[in-house]
């Protein structure tokens, strides 16, 4: 199974949710955190927008969101139609790496003050979209270990066949029976209903 580019795109795109926020904290003036709460009985004195660019940072943030909401949702729905055992397995390290440049790039001035920065920003985003979506390392999403999905390396058998492969599974992989799916490079599994 190969994820569909827009697929791909929705989960790569959710796992810049954490970008999304540090570009929106860094969008707050200082001197909006100095205000007092909001006094309900004076509402006409709140302000409840506290962005320099609003649009921007509301968009990012909510489009980040529903990629993730999208994301948790389509692996919930994804058909198993492999039956297979894990031999062994172990926990790899998530790559990373092609997440950290762009939170790196958030420090050095990139803000939504600057277009023609963000533009540029775009573009490198686009570029790491089709990096990771060509080179099947979509589902390497950082984001993922904070719903509870891990990484393994493991010894599975499927259909006779023994195979060292890398396994995605929302908890832990012990040995054992499981239901496969072949996602581009790598196995998602679940346990047996």
């Amino acid at each position: 199974m190969q994820f569909k580019l827009i697929a791909g795109f929705i989960i790569f795109l959710g796992s810049y949710l954490p970008l999304a926020l540090i570009l929106a904290v860094q969008d707050i003036p200082i001197s909006w955190w100095r205000n007092s709460f909001c006094d309900f009985s004076n509402i006409e004195n709140c302000s409840f927008n506290p962005f320099t660019h609003p649009y921007f940072s509301i968009v990012f943030i909510v489009v980040t969101i529903i990629s993730v909401i999208v994301s948790n949702i389509s692996l919930k729905k994804i058909d198993y139609p492999f039956d297979g055992e894990v031999k062994s397995s172990k926990t790899i390290p998530n790559d990373i790496i092609n997440y950290v440049f762009p939170y790196v790039v958030s420090f050095m001035g990139i803000s939504y003050d600057a277009p023609e920065k963000l533009l540029g920003f775009i573009v490198f985003l686009l570029w790491m979209f089709a990096i990771t979506y060509k080179s099947g390392q979509i589902i390497m999403n950082p984001l993922l270990l904070m719903f509870g999905w891990k990484l393994y390396e493991a010894k599975i058998e499927i259909n006779g066949q023994a195979r060292d492969v890398r396994v995605l599974k929302k908890g832990t992989l012990p040995p054992g029976s499981y239901k496969f799916q072949s996602v581009q490079d790598f196995y998602i599994s679940r346990e047996i209903n």
